[in-house]
């Protein structure tokens, strides 16, 4: 097949794929979810099941369902009461971004009288900024909803899964290649999901304590909505040092203060990133930092938010896949950090000899 006729399927392919993945995406994105809440799961099964000993299999899963979903449980409700304590504290805030604005027209010399928080409330318009507050709570609590479902029907189909994959493939290198293909997706999706846990929670331990001992007010939150950012590759620790100078800098009446909040979140960022994370992360991943960050976007770009935290497994999950054949082999090659996807794999062929 020339190489034009070849390029351009694939650019047709390419954009078939991503229009059913953007229509599709609140069914396709929740479902990712619970996929990956899933792998989470029978990740920690499996350590339970290997490191504590004499726990049977039957005990360490039902074990780590309970503590993966009490830990989610305990981040919806850190940040749900933490919203009341912050309304609390508004006419604080109030009085202080008044100073702020106050400071910047008498600054920079802008004609005309500052405005009020009140009139900067009344031009955002209360009443829609309520309504999308409201609708954005009750989407939460359906997706979440779905998910659960989703997560109950999916333990019950991973059991009879490899005899499906059997009949359907039947014996010899094809189911091979299958199963491999399978066991490298979910090796690599549960080290990762492991590695950015334990990462995240030494990140939000750290910044607690640093931000209790600076008199943050709401530490807790701002703690554990880092712990959620650090499961976005590169864009999440920035945007969370970023929140947290902007709160400490309405809170704080000097800049010292707000200096000192930002160095001491940032501080743990840069030292667990770039000295303990790359340790714990190894052969994860294996995605290139700009493969990471177009990954970022286009998942972002697709499903929002749910993509951007999706991004690094998604990405990896195409790149493992794209590896077993000869023909997509290069895109795997150019995704990987080392050039190397998969670096067992002798005959990246295998799967399309063997289904021929």
């Amino acid at each position: 097949m020339d190489w034009s006729v070849r390029a351009a399927i694939w650019i047709i392919a390419t954009a078939v794929i991503a229009a059913v993945l953007y229509l599709l995406r609140d069914a396709l994105s929740l479902f990712a979810l619970a996929l990956i809440l899933f792998l989470a799961i029978h990740g920690l099964a499996d350590a339970i099941d290997k490191g504590i000993p004499f726990t049977p299999r039957w005990l360490a899963l039902p074990i780590a369902l309970v503590l993966v979903l009490s830990l989610v449980t305990l981040l919806v409700w850190v940040i749900v009461s933490n919203i009341g304590a912050m309304a609390a504290n508004f006419t604080g805030y109030e009085v202080r971004l008044k100073d702020m604005i106050d400071q910047a027209y008498a600054h920079f010399h802008i004609r005309g009288a500052p405005p009020t928080i009140d009139n900067l409330i009344a031009r955002a318009d209360p009443a829609r900024i309520a309504g999308n507050i409201a609708s954005g709570l009750q989407n939460f609590a359906s997706n979440t909803a779905f998910i659960l479902i989703y997560l109950t029907f999916l333990f019950p189909a991973n059991a009879v899964m490899g005899r499906k994959f059997d009949f359907m493939l039947g014996r010899g290198e094809a189911r091979a290649a299958a199963r491999d293909v399978i066991s490298r997706i979910q090796d690599s999706i549960e080290r990762y999901l492991w590695v950015q846990t334990i990462v995240s929670l030494m990140i939000t331990t750290l910044t607690f304590i640093t931000l209790q001992l600076m008199g943050l007010q709401n530490a807790l939150f701002w703690s554990f909505l880092i712990f959620f950012l650090n499961y976005i590759p590169t864009i999440g620790a920035v945007v969370g040092v970023s929140l947290v100078t902007l709160v400490a800098l309405v809170q704080f009446p000097t800049f010292a203060q707000v200096g000192a909040v930002a160095l001491g979140v940032s501080i743990w960022q840069f030292l667990i990133g770039n000295f303990v994370q790359p340790r714990l992360t190894s052969q994860s991943l294996n995605l290139s930092a700009v493969v990471m960050l177009l990954a970022l976007s286009i998942w972002g770009a697709i499903w929002g938010l749910t993509g951007a935290f999706l991004a690094a497994p998604l990405t990896t999950m195409l790149m493992i896949v794209l590896a077993q054949f000869s023909s997509t082999r290069w895109i795997a090659i150019l995704l990987s950090a080392d050039g190397k996807p998969t670096p067992d794999t002798q005959h990246p062929d295998k799967a399309e000899s063997g289904s021929n």
